[in-house]
């Protein structure tokens, strides 16, 4: 039977995975339907849709899926929800900071799921502003190493108004003001450069380095909250070793 065993858990692995995958496509979805009800349907004169839609095809969301988002939000056709953005702050295990971005057609939804998550995974809520004067709102555009240096990329940025250029492993972050964003993604467009993704998130300016076992608390806090259909982002301000890391995978 062991290999029927590996089998189910293969199955339910991949079932996480899809379920997860779903989730994320439904936000993706519902960022571009924001984006589209609050600058309009035309990618030309609406940057933000512009970059929603472009992360979404980066993760593969199916164009249709895409282009009814687009034409629900811009009012073309019916089914759009009213969403509002709400930001929750709170702390987390280790003290670790949290900022809670949810899109919500349904408030109260909302605050109950991001309580119960903050609270069964040992966080805590806090008050508005108590939390959120850690983190500075940037543009982060994020680009696939492939060939590319880090002088390569800071070459094409620098005079769009990028401010540094941080090496993830797989992946450069080109960091800027929020305000800087669209400049600094075109920048890249012009060189011929490919990028993932360029939205404007909450930054931390200092972070707290977390142990094997702080690390696992503030991956399955943070788990609990995504896996809520109205939270879209989850900011916190900690740091994690890549030694540290390499335990938490294996």
């Amino acid at each position: 039977m062991s290999g029927h065993s590996k089998w189910a858990t293969t199955k339910h692995k991949k079932a996480v995975i899809d379920a997860k995958r779903g989730k994320l496509f439904a936000k993706m979805i519902k960022n571009i339907e924001v984006a589209a009800r609050t600058g309009g349907a035309d990618v030309s004169g609406n940057p933000t849709l512009f970059d929603a839609i472009q992360k979404a095809k980066k993760s593969s969301v199916p164009n249709k899926n895409i282009d009814s988002a687009v034409k629900r939000g811009a009012g073309l056709e019916a089914g759009g929800a009213d969403y509002e953005t709400i930001m929750y702050e709170g702390y987390g295990p280790n003290g670790v900071a949290v900022l809670i971005e949810c899109l919500t057609d349904n408030r109260n939804r909302a605050a109950s799921d991001v309580r119960v998550a903050m609270t069964r995974n040992g966080g805590s809520m806090a008050d508005p502003g108590s939390v959120s004067y850690l983190f500075n709102r940037k543009g982060v555009v994020i680009v696939p190493k492939g060939e590319l240096s880090e002088d390569d990329v800071l070459t094409a940025v620098l005079d769009a108004g990028a401010e540094e250029v941080n090496d993830l492993g797989e992946s450069f972050e080109v960091l800027s003001e929020a305000t800087d964003m669209v400049a600094v993604r075109t920048a890249l467009q012009e060189a011929g450069i490919d990028y993932d993704s360029a939205e404007a998130n909450f930054v931390p300016t200092m972070q707290v380095e977390l142990d094997e076992e702080g690390a696992r608390k503030i991956f399955k806090l943070i788990d609990a909250l995504e896996d809520s259909d109205d939270v879209q982002n989850v900011f916190a301000n900690f740091d994690v070793s890549d030694d540290v890391m390499a335990k938490v995978d294996a």
